[in-house]
């Protein structure tokens, strides 16, 4: 891999450049000596009447007659920047992405089919926007490399090293002046330019970044941008241009990961993985005529949840009766029929919300927080026995009262008795037209003795 002044020594045209390449020559030194007039880069900027460059427009060279085909191609790919990102083609890009998830399958498709548009006919801004992994970075690369099998210059570059290099450029022994390098990349005819908004926010890093947007946005070269930051986060000004509809397009690739996965089951719930009604024994024999005709009841409406959730629907009784095998059933039936839902013991939930707040945490409080209040379908099991302080009280009553207000499919579970929950909790609860009440009368599937709901103190 070469550095980037080496290649722009050799690949230097006015007012377009490249950074660091592979060639995949060792021999640089043996090349003949460059063309005079293009400097080896092979395409040049016509000339306006005025006689000054047109930087909207490449025109081959007279010194590229001569070339054949493969090595017009050679000297594009070298000039582009892409480095191992060649292999990232249309060809080998699923049309639908790699997500799991119904709804970020349909924003890739739409992605897609405006980046390969994109492509044939660059014109005006595109911007990817996404989260890390959802494929923006392929179809940036597969962009740059249709171009280049169309005989078409493209420069590919990270808001990184684009950075670093401008800060190289300050030192005395630089082979590359600044202004050169800078005005040779503001220039570019196609500029891809790859994780936007996540550089050093430093006030000369976003001066240079302005610098460049604007000088594009202003002459309307086609540009990429790639970012992994959500356009509502990027600064006003870069907001403002990305909403002029008729040079720029927003394309998002996937939506912002969330902290808990609602596609498969995390690694500690390895017993709840395996409850589902198939193995729900709601005949067993410890039970009396109406005990099993209670646990009958409780399975039906569970079915019937998980078929079609719909509301809200709250198991009560005492540990051990069946509630947590019913709730988890549903989720292991949304599981195998592709659908999405969450599954969350309360109290394990808390510690994490709590642990969120170290430094050392790799998850925010809100992306955490907000994932379980938003899952299309979330179970709450074991709700009641953490309701002992008032900021435990207060994020419970947060997610409930938002769920309730948004109307989300909701599966709770608890072994409390009702004056023992939050009065604010339990009237949402009793709401006969969101919520289905249900209390399990069967005793502890292991002993077979009934236990009263736990009752916890109330805190003062």
């Amino acid at each position: 891999m070469e550095h980037i002044s080496d290649i722009l020594k050799r690949q230097s045209l006015h007012n377009v450049t490249g950074t660091k390449a592979d060639t995949g020559t060792d021999a640089v030194d043996e090349e003949p000596e460059p063309c005079p007039i293009c400097k080896g880069a092979r395409f040049i900027h016509p000339l306006l009447p005025t006689g000054k460059p047109d930087y909207s427009r490449v025109i081959p060279c007279r010194c590229s007659r001569q070339d054949s085909d493969g090595k017009r191609q050679s000297r594009l790919q070298s000039y582009s920047n892409l480095g191992p990102l060649t292999r990232f083609t249309f060809d080998s890009l699923s049309p639908e992405g790699r997500s799991h998830d119904p709804l970020d399958r349909e924003r890739f498709g739409r992605a897609y089919k405006a980046v390969r548009e994109f492509a044939n006919r660059p014109s005006g801004w595109l911007v990817l926007a996404g989260p890390s992994g959802s494929g923006k970075t392929h179809l940036a690369a597969a962009i740059a490399n249709q171009c280049i099998t169309d005989n078409r210059p493209v420069f590919y570059i990270t808001t990184a090293d684009l950075l670093d290099h401008l800060r190289s450029s300050f030192n005395a022994n630089s082979e590359l002046p600044y202004d050169e390098f800078f005005e040779q990349v503001r220039n570019a005819p196609l500029l891809v330019l790859d994780d936007f908004g996540a550089q050093s926010g430093t006030p000369w890093a976003k001066e240079k970044l302005e610098q460049l947007l604007n000088h594009r946005f202003t002459n309307r070269f086609p540009t990429v941008i790639v970012t992994v930051t959500p356009i509502e986060e990027l600064e006003e000004r870069m907001q403002t241009r990305l909403s002029d509809a008729d040079f720029c397009q927003v394309q998002i690739t996937g939506s912002r990961p969330s902290a808990l996965s609602t596609w498969g089951w995390a690694p500690e719930f390895e017993l709840q993985k395996g409850m589902t009604f198939d193995n729900f024994d709601w005949k067993r024999r410890n039970l009396s005529l109406d005990e099993r005709q209670n646990l009958e009841k409780a399975y039906r409406l569970a079915v019937d949840f998980a078929t079609e959730p719909d509301g809200w629907l709250v198991f009560q009784g005492a540990n051990g009766c069946g509630k947590t095998h019913l709730a988890a059933a549903i989720v292991n039936y949304r599981y195998q029929h592709g659908k999405p839902a969450l599954f969350i013991v309360v109290p394990d939930f808390l510690d994490h919300l709590r642990s969120t707040f170290s430094p050392e945490s790799k998850v925010s409080y809100d992306q955490l927080f907000e994932s379980v209040k938003n899952a299309p379908l979330l179970v709450l099991d074991d709700l009641g026995a953490q309701t002992t302080t008032p900021w435990a009280q207060e994020k419970l009553y947060q997610v409930i009262n938002h769920r309730y207000n948004a109307r989300l499919a909701t599966v709770i579970t608890t072994n409390c008795p009702a004056e023992d929950i939050d009065s604010r909790i339990m009237t949402r609860f009793a709401d006969h037209k969101l919520s289905v009440l249900f209390h399990i009368e069967a005793p502890d599937y292991f002993s077979g003795q009934k236990r009263s709901p736990r009752r916890t103190s109330k805190p003062r």
